[in-house]
């Protein structure tokens, strides 16, 4: 096992520039997710970690050694990629096996690690089947296996689920966790799905434009957004945001206006008289009618079994609320939605930056 650093980390392609001094640190047995939209820079810098891409600036440790100039073989990683990568015409244990056999292994130790990986994988049964005699969710399982066997200091992940249909993703997904637990070895995985990073990373690296927007725990990042972009990214449904005028007792819209008096913020009170952006995010929205509430007018109802997704708009403003029922409602219908002060969040206007 091993710490991963990276410092201060740039990345290039002609004069466009993909990273912008990347500062991380990945604990030795962590396991750490990359998250963004597409183009944010998170698989680059899994390709820099694993040698795949030379980076333009920067420094990448693995352990105590600096690896920037390591070959991608020598640096005691394993890549399990999107599109499995195994070989056709090698039956599952043969694709287990390759990478054991051009480092020389013993037959004997080859046997042992491809039993010891396939049985943690629940892939015995199919050791000696073709891939293309395999489900999609049995693939993933073989390449992850064959990572296994290697026993690296460190694995990467680059977006593996993105082929698998919903409910493999979810039990795949169930399965690395599980995976982890078991080897306790340090773990980098990349993907878009802020449903994966939340589910399954110890921390979350939220990356935009080449920049890290918050590195921290899953909840932390949920609950204390350090930015708009963050809180618009984390969360599903996304947090809503309205733009609200800071007086002195109150956020005051064009269609409403809410209290805030002996709860708000102390950096609030630099504020009055000018404008922010405050969050609120779906599920802290009640069906409740008070001096507090925020009316509006329903566009569209989801029901989802055991809740409800109401689109609402306020004429101004479109925003989303999830409530814990089923119920029928006519569009067009007016909602009276209610959210405790305590959970309103708070963000500059201009810098996206969290008020707190």
């Amino acid at each position: 096992m091993a710490q991963v650093i990276l410092k201060n980390l740039d990345k290039f392609y002609g004069s466009n520039q993909i990273l912008h001094g990347i500062d991380l640190e990945i604990q030795d047995g962590e396991f750490a997710v990359l998250v963004g939209p597409s183009g944010c820079g998170k698989s680059t810098t899994l390709r820099i970690v694993a040698g795949l891409e030379e980076a333009s600036g920067g420094d990448v440790y693995i352990g105590d050694t600096r690896v920037n100039d390591v070959e991608p073989k020598n640096r005691d990683i394993a890549m399990v990629f999107q599109n499995y990568a195994l070989y056709p015409h090698m039956n599952v244990y043969e694709n287990m096996a390759f990478g054991l056999r051009l480092r020389k292994y013993s037959d004997e130790e080859i046997k042992e690690r491809v039993e010891e990986a396939a049985e943690i994988l629940s892939v015995q049964d199919y050791l000696y089947r073709r891939p293309k005699e395999l489900s999609g969710g049995q693939r993933q399982r073989v390449a992850v296996g064959r990572a296994i066997v290697r026993k690296p200091s460190v694995f990467l992940f680059d977006e593996p689920l993105s082929n698998l249909d919903a409910k493999l993703r979810v039990q795949m997904r169930t399965e690395i966790k599980k995976l982890h637990a078991k080897l306790k070895t340090t773990m980098i995985y990349v993907t878009h799905d802020q449903v994966e990073a939340m589910t399954m990373g110890d921390r979350i690296v939220v990356m935009k434009d080449g920049y890290i927007m918050q590195a921290d725990h899953p909840l932390k990042i949920y609950e204390k957004p350090q930015n708009h972009f963050v809180g618009s990214f984390i969360g599903s449904p996304a947090m809503n945001f309205f733009e609200v005028e800071v007086q002195s007792e109150q956020l005051v819209n064009e269609k409403f206006s809410l209290p805030i008096k002996d709860i708000h913020p102390a950096a609030l009170k630099s504020y009055e008289g000018r404008k922010i952006r405050l969050g609120i995010r779906p599920e802290h929205f009640k069906l409740l009618d008070t001096y507090s509430s925020i009316a509006a007018s329903l566009e569209v109802s989801e029901l989802m079994g055991n809740e409800s997704y109401l689109y609402c708009t306020t004429g101004v403003d479109t925003f989303i609320a999830r409530v814990p029922d089923n119920t029928p409602r006519k569009i067009g219908s007016g909602l009276s939605l209610f959210a405790e002060p305590e959970d309103y969040q708070f963000f500059d206007l201009e810098s996206g930056e969290r008020i707190d």
